[in-house]
């Protein structure tokens, strides 16, 4: 009966395919924007990602995310030190600045300096050149994102002159590192020397970065630097999730691409709904004429399932391979940088293949149950 059921399913193409369609398009659109939403929400906490190093971030207690910060005084360095459980602490400065480059195009810049004597701060892996070159005079590092923002096809950034703030600065090196949620240009340097890039103010520093001792963990030496400093000390994970939610709360992110989920949704609902009736619509004479030889309404349901469960599985693979081959297609462009799909969101669209199939199959199941057995001989 089961095989009875695919060969009328596959005997009509132009159905077939028509729920084919349907359910790879659902599939391939919920699946590349949730995609895309989780992988852009996550650049918020870039900044945590590109310092694997520390373990500990603290800062002022206004502070909410590594963009979004409150300078402190450079006292607050050897407070942290002082505490029990900090094997060690280096400054981290986080700023912009505006570039000017050698044809005098301008671009604003975030500028973040690292620690001169172990430059804890820079991202673990360079593309071009190595973490020494900063021991050379008026160094910068750029990240590998903002060589596309700040220099034509095909030419080399290394030895480029900029002119950052009215300052000398040379490019003789380049990061692959996380891009931010903005995609703006970044510059690594010494903490000193970007002392000297941006802007002055009273007080410079940005955040604190500390490692913990052997035994202790980073949550524990989070709260004691919090008691012992009355500063905000918050662990990687901590802070990383911070940015994460701020992007979250504050943009309308989350409900643009929410709507465009629930139009996936809605739209495979639609074509699969009103393929599938129209389907069953042609073949009732055929349903009713099983009917007729005495098979029963549970056998009719299965053979009904097996349609579904083979239009869907079949749909569902085309819009996953889909969207794996738009991830892949686009992976050299700066904007899809380091894309990847959790499973947790094919797992999400096989459940609405499911219950796009359930509600559309129950709504077709109906008319071939009530289906008369005589109907075959009117």
């Amino acid at each position: 009966m089961l095989w009875i059921a695919i060969r009328m399913l596959t005997g009509d193409k132009q159905k077939f395919y028509g729920l084919l369609f349907g359910i790879a398009f659902s599939t391939l659109l919920i699946t590349q924007q949730l995609t895309i939403f989780v992988n852009l929400i996550e650049r918020g906490a870039s900044g945590v990602y590109n310092s694997p190093e520390a373990e500990v971030w603290v800062m002022d207690t206004v502070s909410r995310t590594t963009d979004v910060k409150y300078e402190m005084p450079p006292t607050a360095l050897d407070e942290v030190r002082s505490v029990r459980g900090v094997e060690w602490a280096v400054p981290h400065l986080r700023g912009s600045a505006a570039v000017r480059t050698r044809t005098g195009d301008l671009e604003f810049v975030e500028i973040i300096g690292v620690d001169d004597a172990t430059l804890i701060g820079l991202p673990e892996v360079m593309i071009e050149g190595s973490k020494d070159v900063l021991s050379q005079p008026d160094t910068v590092i750029i990240d590998d994102v903002g060589i596309t923002n700040m220099f034509a096809d095909g030419e080399d950034p290394l030895g480029q002159r900029l002119e950052l703030n009215d300052q000398r600065a040379v490019i003789r090196g380049i990061a692959d590192s996380i891009p931010s949620f903005t995609s703006q240009v970044v510059l690594y340097t010494k903490y000193s020397q970007a002392l000297n890039y941006v802007p002055g103010t009273r007080n410079r520093l940005s955040f604190v970065l500390a490692g913990v001792s052997e035994g202790e963990t980073a949550a524990a030496v989070a709260d004691r630097i919090e008691a012992q400093t009355g500063l905000k000390a918050e662990t990687r994970d901590e802070l990383a999730r911070a940015g994460v939610d701020f992007i979250i709360e504050n943009t309308g992110i989350p409900l643009n691409f929410g709507i465009t989920v629930a139009l996936g949704f809605v739209v495979g609902v639609a074509i699969v709904g009103l393929t599938f009736s129209l389907f069953i619509r042609d073949n009732i004479k055929q349903f009713g004429a099983l009917k007729a030889i005495g098979v029963t309404n549970g056998k009719l349901v299965r053979m009904v399932g097996t349609q579904a469960a083979l239009v869907g599985s079949i749909g569902y693979a085309f819009g996953i391979v889909g969207t794996v081959l738009f991830i892949w297609g686009f992976s050299g462009n700066p904007t899809f940088k380091g894309f990847y799909i959790p499973w947790q969101i094919p797992f999400i669209s096989a459940v609405s293949v499911v219950v796009i199939l359930a509600m559309t199959g129950y709504a077709g199941l109906r008319s071939v149950l009530r289906t008369e057995p005589a109907s075959v001989f009117r």
